[in-house]
């Protein structure tokens, strides 16, 4: 890793910006989920990882509770992740088939994944201060990623926050619309591909499935 990255990332999981985040961070590490009661959680804010030469990013918007605010990596540990990596290593982008910890010897290949937020929000639902405290991570992310091409936002709220993102960066006159494999060109060149949230909700429902995953990651590395 860089040390431009190990800085970041340093700064990011040492952040206290967000006191209502941190105090729920570690009310979750205290109280924990029956299945994890022995473990000892990370309760901090996760920061990205992968490929710092990736090409490609792929973008949630905030730690699960009982997945990387456990685990201290993004998508790890969780339904969600389950899912995710599973269709990572049919496209041998991952190495490894699920995400279960951040010492499981997981790689990713040309890929980057990190989320909007860095701390998990209660309900899900992180203020405006919130998300334009954690902007400048995500600014800075971007900017150390100097070969990014794409990025997959996983769900409608990471989405918009990526919109919102660029708007207050460049001039935006054209509507962003979230639909599924929709592919749009960012003004700095980047491409920004919308992709429903592998959430258990999503999964049980057909919402999204692996077939439907597994044709926008390749989407995604055509363009690359």
């Amino acid at each position: 890793m860089s040390i431009k990255f190990k800085k970041l990332n340093n700064t990011i999981i040492n952040c206290k910006k967000c006191p209502r985040l941190i105090r729920f961070s570690k009310k979750i590490s205290i109280t924990k989920r029956k299945q994890n009661i022995t473990e000892i959680y990370w309760g901090k804010p996760v920061a990205g990882f992968g490929d710092i030469n990736a090409k490609l990013m792929i973008l949630g918007l905030a730690p699960a509770a009982h997945g990387g605010t456990r685990t201290g990596r993004a998508f790890t540990g969780d339904k969600s992740g389950d899912f995710l990596f599973s269709c990572l290593y049919k496209l041998g982008i991952s190495n490894l088939p699920t995400s279960k910890n951040r010492k499981d010897g997981l790689i990713l290949h040309n890929t980057y994944i990190t989320n909007i937020l860095k701390c998990v929000p209660p309900d899900d639902k992180p203020l405006n201060l919130e998300l334009n405290n954690c902007s400048n991570y995500f600014d800075n992310e971007i900017k150390n990623l100097t070969k990014l091409k794409v990025i997959i936002s996983l769900g409608k709220i990471a989405f918009d926050n990526c919109i919102k993102f660029y708007k207050k960066n460049f001039i935006i006159k054209k509507k962003f619309i979230f639909k599924h494999g929709a592919k749009y060109n960012l003004p700095d060149g980047k491409i920004l591909i919308a992709c429903y949230h592998p959430s258990p909700r999503n999964v049980n429902t057909k919402i999204i499935d692996v077939q439907k995953m597994i044709k926008l990651l390749k989407f995604a590395k055509k363009i690359l």
